[in-house]
């Protein structure tokens, strides 16, 4: 029976990615591309598929578990794939394992260790990481990881025992002096709100989950300043629907942000530090040569920002049908670590909604965010008369400790001049 070690591909830069589903049991016959397991980091869920047709014939692993790229997940029977045998070797044993005898199976092997990251072995207080069998999620485990807490110490409220989030803060609350949470934020006291009417318990997406927690540490730990500006797209819009028109005809769509994208990568280059991210020692600046931008995009399930790589070295019309492409793809889940991965620098637009200003959170450890707003006719005075111009607002939020005030206001100010001057970003 030629059996195959399913193994997890190229995920990114993600290592010791927790195992939260595992979708397929023994005896399942599964297909290409078929998800046999879920993996979870503290960015995006992901599924590992199938590399061909077969039969499950052992699972590997189990929730909880943690896995690299490389990881051998579980054994595929594809004696039925339709495939030609295996070659077997002059002593007729097979050649699917080589260094396997028959005193030393494959299922007798002994687990691979799993090695911590230099972070996890840092904060590691515990006597292992895991807590050994605590009935918790891995997204409970990282964060009493995080914050000194021992899952073993305490009881669990949700179904069957599992340890939730709650606990492990009401565990915080009760530690800290005054019932306060080790940042010092007190926690927002718990209300019955049925008292009060008609309520409905609504589960929170997968996405939203994750994301969340990212958002949560960025805006505490990021000292958050917002600079405002306006950018005069008059010339750009007439230049942007003639693109459009051609485009459309080929199956995409010539929008706004492709303009913001170059025009954010000339205020980069003039300005670096905002191309850059905090050393972890705090006293100096990792400064970046390459343009990768983050594009939020607005999905069924929440906001995800996937990364346009190598900005500079693509025109308006390449932009465009990236990121009709990749729009698609976040829309319809269709996610990798690779997508979200390596950006320094992001944008957020409100555009198609509506709005005249917010504060967008800094993508830490980016040191600032770019959102846009809906432009709208405003008129604008020319130094003889009023004449109609179509302005679009535009918000800055920035890392004060890397981004002062006079560096934010001069970096969107040339945002705005090269919007206002759209040869600057098609030469």
């Amino acid at each position: 029976m030629p059996l195959v070690d399913v193994r997890v591909p190229n995920i990114g830069d993600f290592d010791n990615v927790p195992v939260v589903e595992i979708q397929v049991k023994p005896g399942d016959e599964v297909k290409p591309d078929d998800p046999l397991i879920t993996l979870e980091s503290d960015k995006a869920a992901m599924d590992v598929p199938s590399p061909q047709r077969g039969k499950v014939s052992e699972i590997l692993v189990s929730i909880g578990d943690k896995v690299s790229e490389g990881s051998a997940i579980l054994r595929l029977d594809v004696s039925g794939d339709g495939s030609k045998p295996e070659p077997k070797s002059g002593n007729g044993k097979s050649d699917e394992h080589p260094n396997e005898t028959p005193q030393q199976p494959a299922e007798a092997a002994p687990p691979k260790p799993v090695s911590l990251t230099p972070v996890e072995a840092e904060d590691r207080t515990f006597p292992a990481p895991d807590f050994g069998s605590v009935h918790a999620s891995p997204s409970v485990r990282r964060i009493a990881r995080e914050l000194g807490i021992d899952l073993t110490k305490l009881t669990g409220t949700g179904e069957k025992g599992r340890i939730t989030k709650d606990d492990v803060k009401r565990q915080i609350a009760r530690s800290e002096p005054g019932g306060g949470a080790r940042t010092g934020i007190p926690e927002i006291p718990a209300q019955d709100f049925a008292k009060y009417g008609p309520v409905e318990t609504k589960p929170m997406s997968r996405l939203k989950k994750l994301t969340g927690p990212n958002l949560h540490r960025s805006w505490l730990n990021v000292p958050h300043v917002t600079n405002a500006d306006e950018a005069d797209i008059t010339d750009l819009e007439d230049y942007r629907k003639g693109l459009d028109e051609t485009a459309k005809a080929k199956g995409y769509r010539v929008t706004l942000v492709a303009f913001l994208l170059k025009s954010a990568v000339s205020a980069l280059k003039e300005y670096p530090d905002v191309n850059s991210s905090l050393a972890p020692t705090k006293d100096a600046l990792i400064l970046k040569r390459y343009y990768n931008i983050g594009v939020a995009v607005d999905t069924p399930d929440g906001l995800v920002v996937p990364v346009i790589r190598d900005v500079d070295r693509k025109g308006i019309l390449e932009l465009s049908q990236e990121l009709s492409s990749v729009s698609a793809r976040m829309r319809d889940g269709k996610i990798t670590p690779t997508d979200i991965q390596s950006s320094t620098f992001s944008i957020s637009s409100l555009g198609g909604i509506g709005g005249t200003a917010f504060t967008p959170i800094v993508n830490a450890p980016e040191v600032a965010i770019l959102g846009a707003m809906r432009s709208k006719m405003q008129p604008v005075w020319d130094g003889a008369a009023f004449q109609p111009r179509l302005m679009l607002p535009l918000c800055l939020s920035y890392d004060h400790r890397v981004v002062d005030g006079a560096l934010a206001a001069r970096f969107l100010r040339k945002i705005c001049g090269a919007l206002a001057d759209v040869r600057q970003l098609v030469l």
